[in-house]
């Protein structure tokens, strides 16, 4: 029986995506999370500024915690403009934490986030994956298995 695919999120506007996840990393579960952000740097990320290429998520007793992600000050920010690689609380639900949680401590899993985007009521959220970490061979599969897809449906379109 196929796996179900994770239910796709209603991304209006994307600031920042983490295209280098999905090949260093095996892609198991994905969540969507709210942002606890200040007012600063929801602005500068309504500009299209902010970056998580390096950036990871931590999971702790306090919660889920985006930690390294890149949101420039805002340009027009006064002396309350916030720092730009705080760690930023990520919400979630309780049960998705504890599941989160179990996953990371036990089965050596990582949380990587995979883009940051406004939904269609306005809100920042981050698309988070649970991943585990591909070796060099996996990623040389991966990449030879992709190349193979994108060769069959060239063949299948010209033949077809």
């Amino acid at each position: 029986m196929p796996r179900p695919k994770p239910p796709t999120f209603d991304k209006v506007k994307t600031v920042a995506e983490n295209r280098r996840a999905r090949y260093d990393y095996a892609i198991d579960t994905v969540y969507e999370a709210g942002i606890a952000l200040t007012g600063t740097e929801v602005k500068s990320l309504r500009f299209g500024e902010g970056s998580i290429a390096e950036s990871y998520a931590e999971v702790s007793d306090a919660g889920v915690f985006l930690i390294n992600a890149n949101i420039p000050e805002f340009s027009h920010g006064n002396r309350f403009n916030h720092e730009p690689k705080r760690p930023r609380k990520l919400l979630l639900h309780e049960r998705e934490i504890a599941k989160l949680h179990g996953a990371v401590s036990r089965q050596g899993m990582t949380l990587v986030p995979l883009s940051v985007y406004f939904n269609a009521r306005g809100r920042a959220k981050v698309e988070l994956a649970l991943a585990k970490g591909r070796k060099h061979h996996d990623k040389r599969e991966y990449e030879q298995e992709k190349d193979w897809k994108r060769e069959a449906a060239r063949l299948l379109r010209d033949r077809g």
